[in-house]
């Protein structure tokens, strides 16, 4: 189960340069339901997700370099680029901060995940945090995959 709660970002963390980084790309074979692939950095994976806003299932499976390759062969739509901060915070919990590369630059958006839907509800997110966007799907990254880019 992933339960997780996504904003905008406006302005970036100070020292952001200080925190661990990993370079992720992603390319979605289906939306409905979502099965994803993902390179990040060297390790690659097949991803399903269920439907949902802020929970929702979610199955991981490895996959090799070459099975990775051929299956980014039949993405469907955009391939996302992104560079991802890991930001910790207190209570075991991390910020995931993803600034996207072409052709959606300039979208920072970032990510907490909980361990519960409690924990979810009673999260108060730092101050440089912008507008909450976890009720929408409009910046779930398969949406986005889909999005008529000029």
């Amino acid at each position: 189960m992933e339960i997780e709660r996504k904003f905008l970002i406006q302005r970036l963390p100070e020292h952001l340069d200080a925190y661990p980084f990993q370079l992720l790309e992603q390319a979605y074979l289906c939306t409905e339901p979502v099965v994803r692939i993902r390179r990040s950095d060297d390790s690659y994976t097949l991803t399903y997700k269920s439907k949902g806003l802020m929970s929702r299932e979610e199955y991981n499976l490895p996959l090799t370099f070459e099975s990775y390759e051929h299956l980014k062969k039949k993405a469907d739509g955009n391939i996302i680029r992104k560079k991802r901060y890991r930001i910790p915070l207190p209570d075991e919990l991390t910020i995931e901060l993803d600034l996207f590369d072409p052709p959606f630059e300039g979208l920072i958006l970032a990510e907490v995940e909980f361990t519960s839907e409690e924990q979810a509800r009673a999260f108060l997110p730092p101050e440089w945090f912008g507008e909450e966007v976890t009720w929408s799907t409009e910046y779930h990254n398969s949406t986005l995959s889909q999005r008529p880019v000029s």
